[in-house]
Protein backbone atom coordinates (compact mmCIF):
# COMPACT_ATOMS: atom_id res chain seq x y z
CA UNK A 1 0.00 0.00 0.00
CA UNK A 2 3.06 2.23 -0.33
CA UNK A 3 2.30 3.04 -3.98
CA UNK A 4 0.75 6.28 -5.07
CA UNK A 5 -2.72 6.36 -6.57
CA UNK A 6 -4.24 9.33 -8.26
CA UNK A 7 -7.08 11.00 -6.36
CA UNK A 8 -9.63 9.77 -8.88
CA UNK A 9 -9.00 6.28 -7.49
CA UNK A 10 -8.79 7.20 -3.83
CA UNK A 11 -11.08 9.12 -1.51
CA UNK A 12 -9.65 11.41 1.20
CA UNK A 13 -10.79 8.94 3.89
CA UNK A 14 -8.78 6.16 2.23
CA UNK A 15 -5.63 8.24 2.67
CA UNK A 16 -6.02 8.32 6.45
CA UNK A 17 -4.29 8.43 8.77
CA UNK A 18 -1.99 11.11 7.39
CA UNK A 19 1.53 11.25 8.73
CA UNK A 20 2.16 14.15 11.13
CA UNK A 21 4.49 15.76 8.56
CA UNK A 22 1.87 15.60 5.78
CA UNK A 23 -0.88 16.95 8.04
CA UNK A 24 1.31 19.84 9.21
CA UNK A 25 2.22 20.71 5.61
CA UNK A 26 -1.46 20.70 4.62
CA UNK A 27 -2.26 22.94 7.60
CA UNK A 28 0.53 25.33 6.62
CA UNK A 29 -0.89 25.61 3.10
CA UNK A 30 -4.54 25.89 4.19
CA UNK A 31 -4.51 29.68 4.34
CA UNK A 32 -1.93 30.65 1.70
CA UNK A 33 0.66 29.45 -0.78
CA UNK A 34 4.13 28.97 0.66
CA UNK A 35 7.62 27.89 -0.34
CA UNK A 36 9.44 25.11 1.51
CA UNK A 37 11.32 27.23 4.04
CA UNK A 38 8.13 29.15 4.85
CA UNK A 39 6.33 25.83 5.47
CA UNK A 40 9.08 24.76 7.90
CA UNK A 41 8.86 28.12 9.73
CA UNK A 42 5.05 27.97 9.95
CA UNK A 43 5.10 24.45 11.42
CA UNK A 44 7.77 25.35 13.99
CA UNK A 45 5.92 28.54 14.99
CA UNK A 46 2.48 26.91 15.18
CA UNK A 47 3.79 24.08 17.38
CA UNK A 48 5.90 26.35 19.61
CA UNK A 49 9.01 24.57 18.29
CA UNK A 50 7.80 21.13 19.33
CA UNK A 51 7.74 19.95 15.72
CA UNK A 52 10.69 20.88 13.60
CA UNK A 53 10.70 19.57 10.09
CA UNK A 54 14.05 19.15 8.39
CA UNK A 55 14.56 19.54 4.65
CA UNK A 56 14.65 15.76 4.03
CA UNK A 57 11.30 15.19 5.72
CA UNK A 58 9.77 18.28 4.13
CA UNK A 59 10.83 17.69 0.56
CA UNK A 60 10.28 13.91 0.73
CA UNK A 61 6.74 14.59 1.93
CA UNK A 62 6.20 17.29 -0.71
CA UNK A 63 7.28 14.88 -3.45
CA UNK A 64 4.75 12.24 -2.30
CA UNK A 65 2.03 14.88 -1.79
CA UNK A 66 2.54 16.19 -5.34
CA UNK A 67 2.24 12.61 -6.67
CA UNK A 68 -0.94 12.08 -4.62
CA UNK A 69 -2.29 15.44 -5.83
CA UNK A 70 -2.73 16.76 -2.29
CA UNK A 71 -0.72 19.84 -3.25
CA UNK A 72 0.36 21.44 -6.50
CA UNK A 73 3.17 23.69 -7.49
CA UNK A 74 1.81 27.20 -7.83
CA UNK A 75 2.10 29.08 -11.07
CA UNK A 76 1.86 32.37 -9.20
CA UNK A 77 5.04 34.01 -7.90
CA UNK A 78 5.61 37.10 -5.82
CA UNK A 79 7.42 40.06 -7.31
CA UNK A 80 10.77 38.65 -8.60
CA UNK A 81 12.59 41.61 -7.04
CA UNK A 82 11.28 40.54 -3.62
CA UNK A 83 11.83 36.78 -3.97
CA UNK A 84 14.43 34.19 -4.97
CA UNK A 85 13.42 32.88 -8.40
CA UNK A 86 14.61 29.36 -7.46
CA UNK A 87 11.92 29.01 -4.79
CA UNK A 88 8.99 26.79 -5.60
CA UNK A 89 5.64 27.72 -4.14
CA UNK A 90 3.02 25.15 -3.24
CA UNK A 91 -0.73 25.38 -2.85
CA UNK A 92 -3.39 23.09 -1.46
CA UNK A 93 -5.52 21.25 -4.02
CA UNK A 94 -9.19 20.44 -3.48
CA UNK A 95 -8.14 16.85 -2.68
CA UNK A 96 -5.57 18.15 -0.19
CA UNK A 97 -8.15 20.31 1.56
CA UNK A 98 -10.58 17.38 1.76
CA UNK A 99 -7.85 15.07 3.11
CA UNK A 100 -6.86 17.66 5.74
CA UNK A 101 -10.50 18.07 6.77
CA UNK A 102 -10.95 14.28 7.01
CA UNK A 103 -7.80 13.98 9.14
CA UNK A 104 -8.87 16.85 11.40
CA UNK A 105 -12.24 15.16 11.90
CA UNK A 106 -10.52 11.82 12.65
CA UNK A 107 -8.29 13.47 15.25
CA UNK A 108 -11.24 15.33 16.76
CA UNK A 109 -13.01 12.00 17.28
CA UNK A 110 -9.93 10.62 19.08
CA UNK A 111 -9.81 13.65 21.36
CA UNK A 112 -13.51 13.17 22.18
CA UNK A 113 -12.78 9.59 23.23
CA UNK A 114 -9.85 10.80 25.34
CA UNK A 115 -12.23 13.20 27.12
CA UNK A 116 -14.80 10.45 27.66
CA UNK A 117 -12.08 8.19 29.06
CA UNK A 118 -11.01 11.08 31.33
CA UNK A 119 -7.52 11.20 29.86
CA UNK A 120 -7.93 14.92 29.25
CA UNK A 121 -9.57 17.60 31.36
CA UNK A 122 -12.78 19.24 30.21
CA UNK A 123 -12.31 21.25 27.01
CA UNK A 124 -11.16 24.79 27.59
CA UNK A 125 -9.58 24.15 31.01
CA UNK A 126 -6.03 23.30 29.96
CA UNK A 127 -4.19 25.06 27.15
CA UNK A 128 -2.75 23.07 24.30
CA UNK A 129 -0.44 23.56 21.37
CA UNK A 130 -1.97 24.88 18.18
Amino acid sequence: MDGFMKHSQKSPEEMLPLTPAVFHILLALADKERHGYSIMQEVATRTNGQMRMGPGTLYGSIKRMLADELIAESGERPDPDMDDERRRYYRLTDMGRRAAQAEAYRLEQLVRVAHIKQLLPNPGIAGGIL
